[in-house]
């Protein structure tokens, strides 16, 4: 498996310096500065390669190329949002790079109700869905929002909007809209309800059947220029705001998977956003998806209810990573001996908790201080050279 590291730029607080020092050997990167639905050009997309090589590393992952809003709803600029992908997707292959992931959530791209819940390892990402429904019903007053919740939640919503401070208020909601780090689409409430209305009516069969037909115009492009398109589970897999998520459980990747087969239509496997579903066995995922996954996300989270999670530390939560990644060290020796050229996984530590000095500093994105995932790439390196130790010493694991 390669350890790489999330990078956003020249403008990231974290730089590539610091990348080497946490023990990375690859970059996953982004041009954040391309608004949503735009070509990314060669030009722009080699000069950041130089960037990242200039530093010693190779630009190994692209997360993401995002997918606009226009794709998702069908909007009027929607072809020419497609071809712009489309163009994308050849620029970065002209640059050698051979992944990029994406996610197909509508409207917002991951949900968090608190960005620093205090641990005694730190201060890390939480979700709740009554503060969530809270900011729904009361702060956001979505139209039609009561019908997303059942009755106790929406009584414990109310109790909970009730007691909350004006300044927990205000945090809540821009915590909820706020894009993801690096992202380039912040909302406010009335863009928000502007964005929301065009998602409305749209069910589960209706997504899955947008996105299949993204892949069906995409996917043979990416094919011709050698890059294989993951699809990151969405975060949290769970309906919000009454709209559906359709990359959640092992049914919802399959129908994505087998609903353009193609060696480079395949998942981006994503241990936290997987594991907040109970029902997940995500080693199992691991072996069925094996062949189709692409890149890996190794964070955790703890299950306080079905409804709460926080994102807990790397070998910690309700998952257990070291089988996780005991499957996912498995299928790179499957691939090995199938001859494959991709038989290694890169993968990154996510969602580090903010620690020891990095809670000073002002300018940290949201799960992504340098210490929090240092700590966790130390541990998750540690973990696979254990597997790689049992299999010299003949041992099974």
């Amino acid at each position: 498996m390669k350890a790489t590291w999330r990078w956003f730029g020249p403008s990231d607080p974290v730089t590539l310096a610091d990348a080497r020092q946490a023990g990375a050997a690859g970059i996953v990167s982004s041009l954040h500065h391309i608004p949503d639905g735009e070509a990314w050009s060669e030009d722009e997309v080699q000069r950041h390669a130089e960037t990242i090589g200039a530093a010693g590393f190779r630009w190994d992952v692209v997360e993401s190329i995002p997918v606009s809003n226009e794709i998702k709803v069908r909007g009027p600029y929607r072809r020419r949002h497609i071809d712009n992908y489309k163009t994308s997707i050849a620029s970065v292959g002209a640059a050698g790079i051979g992944v990029v992931c994406y996610n197909f959530i509508p409207v917002i791209d991951w949900a968090r109700t608190d960005l620093r819940y205090p641990l005694p390892s730190g201060l890390a990402l939480r979700f709740d869905l009554a503060d969530f429904a809270a900011c729904d019903l009361f702060l956001l007053k979505r139209k039609n929002a009561a019908a997303a919740y059942d009755a106790a939640m929406l009584a414990e919503a109310e109790r909970r909007f009730r007691a909350m401070s004006p300044e927990r208020r205000a945090a809540l909601e821009a915590t909820v809209l706020a894009p993801l780090p690096g992202g380039t689409v912040a909302y406010s409430s009335q863009e928000f309800a502007t964005t929301f209305a065009r998602y409305e009516e749209i069910n589960e069969d209706d997504y899955r059947e947008t996105l299949l037909e993204f892949l069906r115009e995409v996917v043979p492009v990416a094919e011709e220029h050698g890059v294989r398109l993951c699809i990151h589970p969405d975060d949290p897999p769970i309906n919000l705001f009454g709209l559906p998520r359709i990359a959640g459980s092992i049914a919802q990747l399959r129908r994505i998977v087998s609903g353009v087969r193609s060696p480079s239509n395949g998942v981006t496997f994503c241990v936290g956003s997987l594991g907040v579903r109970s029902e997940n066995d995500l080693p199992a995922m691991v072996r069925e998806l094996g062949p189709d996954i692409h890149f890996a996300h190794l964070r955790n989270v703890t299950r306080e209810s079905d409804t709460v999670f926080h994102e807990a530390e790397h070998l910690g939560g309700s998952s257990d990573m070291a089988a996780v990644v005991f499957a996912l060290r498995r299928e790179e020796l499957r691939r090995k001996i199938e001859g494959r050229r991709d038989d290694q996984i890169p993968f990154r530590p996510d969602h580090g908790h903010l620690m020891l000095d990095d809670v000073a500093k002002a300018d940290t994105r949201p799960g992504y201080s340098a210490i929090g995932r240092l700590k966790g790439l130390a541990e998750l390196r540690g973990v696979i050279s254990g597997f790689d130790l049992a299999v010299e010493q003949g041992l099974r694991v």
